[in-house]
């Protein structure tokens, strides 16, 4: 008794020195960078955000119209004053909620916000709003062109909700060194081009008596654009054209593959196929009939998360469950903390019983996941009768496994980060499903 006192006392203890703003900044990390948790907050925050983006880029466009742009000149500027504002008050939210990733909360309070600051993504947001700040203050600090420049990289900010160019995005960094060789073996070929077109056509007409007048011709060539500004004359000369040109098909056609290819292989990789070999290896619906497997197959929706995801948050409308095809993750109870991999599962008492979830699950490293509906789940417990027993013996074996955990760790004043590995649960439920 004695022992469990004291570790009672230590928790009450760290939960005094923690920040009383601490659970407002969670709160809030979990709606603006947590966009992968669906909920009205978070689908309401980017839909604004991205409405305004939009709004803003179509604002500069028509700005630069003089006849609408002198017009309308003081609803643009407030226009632009209140964009400013909110990007800039998004952005020191940014900073504030920092350190609630743990990949930045492990560098402290300071170096961990600083890190994140000089991120690609934050200083995309820095330079949509900080030169127009610049330049309301000081209005002749910049060119109104340049000013321009910058607001319309705000369009830029979108990428941060669209999964599809941050996967672009990704793949250009992975194939950089790919992409660097064909950049570097298409300077060596117009290098070549131009200082052989130098000297063939350089006695004979002007637009080559210089290396920097050829190898503007040869760059014009090489990417097939061939304004027809510059053509050669001599027999030889148009012999070096036209294989200029096949070289460059052949080294514009390089990189263009490699972002393709990658691009796609990561597309299918993020958002693969659920196939009946996958879940029948599953070992929740092992035992299952080829017919309840195919109606399950029918309902179960892929997704690809990354390290450190937030999947679920304790009070969070409940609106499906998940199973684990690879990864591993960390599922956070108030009775303690499970370890989580493939082929394990989350989610099923918020389905079952139709309430918010009861843990924090957090990804431990990139996984592959299958997501199954409420609305989904009592459509097939309606046909196949025995799959809601089957859940609810799982659920009750995990919560007898928990209050178990629960009981050893006050008789024996554990640390608060043992966890429990699920891994049998599944077998041990009853496996009749027909």
């Amino acid at each position: 008794m004695a022992r469990a006192d004291r570790s009672r006392k230590k928790k009450q203890q760290r939960a005094a020195l923690q920040p009383a703003d601490s659970s407002l900044r969670r709160d809030v990390y979990r709606i603006i960078e947590a966009g992968h948790i669906l909920n009205w907050k978070v689908l309401l925050f980017e839909t604004v955000l991205i409405t305004l983006i939009l709004a803003n880029v179509v604002a500069v466009t028509l700005d630069s119209v003089r006849s609408i742009g002198g017009r309308y000149f003081t609803y643009f500027y407030w226009f632009e004053t209140a964009s400013v504002v909110i990007f800039a008050v998004e952005y020191c939210t940014r900073l504030w909620v920092a350190i609630e990733d743990p990949r930045f909360g492990a560098y402290g309070p300071l170096w961990g916000r600083m890190r994140y600051a000089m991120s690609p993504v934050m200083l995309i947001d820095f330079f949509s709003f900080a030169p127009s700040i610049v330049n309301i203050f000081i209005p002749s600090a910049l060119d109104l062109r340049v000013l321009r420049l910058f607001r319309l990289l705000r369009l830029m900010k979108i990428a941060r909700y669209s999964p599809a160019l941050s996967t672009l995005i990704e793949v250009i960094l992975a194939e950089r060194r790919a992409l660097f060789g064909t950049l570097l073996l298409l300077l060596c070929v117009m290098v070549i081009s131009a200082e052989t077109m130098y000297l063939l056509e350089g006695p004979v007409q002007s637009n080559f008596d210089s290396l920097p007048k050829a190898m503007y011709w040869a760059i014009t060539t090489l990417t097939t654009t061939g304004y027809g500004d510059i053509v050669p004359q001599t027999a030889l000369g148009r012999l070096v054209a036209g294989i200029s040109m096949i070289f460059g098909l052949a080294l514009f056609a390089l990189p263009v593959g490699i972002v393709a290819t990658n691009f796609v292989t990561e597309i299918h990789r993020r958002d693969f196929v659920v196939t009946w070999s996958m879940i029948s290896h599953l070992p929740l619906f092992e035992g299952f009939s080829a017919a309840a497997i195919s109606d399950v197959m029918n309902v179960l929706r892929s997704r690809m998360v990354r390290e450190h995801t937030q999947l679920t948050m304790t009070g969070m409308e409940g609106t499906e469950m998940f199973f684990i095809i690879s990864g591993n993750a960390r599922a956070e109870y108030e009775r303690g903390t499970i370890s989580l991999g493939p082929g394990d599962f989350f989610g099923e008492t918020a389905i079952l019983s139709n309430a918010p979830y009861d843990c924090i699950v957090v990804a431990r490293s990139s996984m592959r996941l299958l997501t199954l509906s409420g609305t989904d789940f009592l459509q097939l417990t309606r046909k196949h009768p025995k799959l809601k027993r089957r859940f609810e013996a799982v659920v009750a074996r995990k919560s007898q496994k928990l209050e178990a955990r629960a009981r050893r760790q006050e008789g024996r004043a554990t640390s608060d980060h043992e966890e429990l590995d699920l891994g049998d649960i599944a077998d041990e439920a009853p496996a009749d499903i027909e």
